[in-house]
């Protein structure tokens, strides 16, 4: 398997050019260096131009891969998604804090599957997994025990609840528009008594950066976030927006400094807060959600 560093994806057979493509997203991420999403679009179809008559499976909910599909010949185009009809779809879709659950329609015969992390953009990531596996012939049993089995990487998604009740969201392994609008939808559905968004800097995105972290303070008012604590030159963007939206100035901080974040947070948080930390992997976050932890905050 070949991964370039857009996110297409490439299955080798055993001849040497790929015969699969996958294009799961088109998105913000690297927009500052391609200049708009539709550049990012042409940019990953490059991936085609290498392999050797490929099925391409994408991700139809996409609004450019969905208008890219209706464009072009389909028969060798494997479409999923959770909203526009698709070879794949998710119906009945059950969100739960640290799973999901949903019916599978595969080309019309329907599946139950579980996944063992919250979120909806999870269930779009196993509608992937099924396409490739249904192609590859995998029985879809042993497509659905690998689903059912898998772990995240670490720093994606990865959720420790501490003894006196606070949920620590750890997903500072990157961050986009799109990868933040999910985390903060997800954090807006938990049951905790208080929601903390902890946000830093999105990187690489050019002269996009100042609109994209507005819109991040726009998903964190319409997400109704208790708290908002930012660091980052660019995350002041994010603390503005939210505070012009109407959240209230009293629960919108912004520190000049990760360190400074982390000693406020210690103070702030509750039992029974959860705690979102997400930022570009560069900001370092992660070493907040690790020094929680390890304080076991009380």
């Amino acid at each position: 398997m070949g991964m370039n560093h857009l996110g297409e994806i490439s299955l080798l057979s055993n001849i040497a050019k790929p015969n699969v493509c996958i294009i799961t997203n088109i998105g913000t991420s690297h927009i500052g260096n391609l200049g708009s999403r539709e550049n990012i679009l042409k940019a990953k179809l490059e991936i085609l131009e290498g392999a050797d008559r490929p099925t391409i499976i994408i991700n139809n909910d996409n609004d450019l891969l969905h208008k890219w599909q209706e464009e072009n010949d389909k028969k060798n185009i494997i479409t999923y998604a959770i909203h526009e009809t698709s070879n794949i779809m998710a119906h009945q879709i059950t969100l739960q804090e640290n799973a999901s659950e949903f019916t599978c329609e595969i080309y019309k015969e329907k599946v139950k599957i579980k996944v063992p992390v919250g979120g909806e953009h999870f269930v779009l990531n196993s509608l992937c997994a099924i396409s490739v596996g249904e192609l590859l012939e995998i029985e879809t049993n042993q497509i659905k025990k690998g689903i059912e089995e898998f772990e995240l990487t670490k720093k994606r998604m990865d959720i420790t609840e501490l003894d006196n009740g606070i949920k620590i969201i750890n997903d500072a392994y990157n961050a986009s528009l799109e990868s933040m609008q999910a985390s903060l939808q997800y954090l807006s559905k938990l049951n905790n008594s208080r929601k903390i968004a902890v946000l830093g800097d999105m990187l690489e995105l050019g002269d996009y950066t100042r609109e994209l972290h507005e819109k991040i303070g726009e998903e964190v008012y319409q997400n109704k976030i208790d708290i908002l604590m930012c660091s980052g030159e660019n995350a002041k963007d994010i603390a503005k927006r939210a505070k012009v939206l109407g959240m209230s100035a009293e629960n919108i901080y912004y520190f000049a400094t990760k360190e400074e974040l982390e000693s406020t947070l210690k103070k702030v948080a509750k039992p029974g807060d959860a705690i979102l930390l997400k930022a570009s992997n560069g900001m370092k976050f992660f070493d907040i959600a690790e020094h929680l932890k390890k304080d076991i905050m009380v």
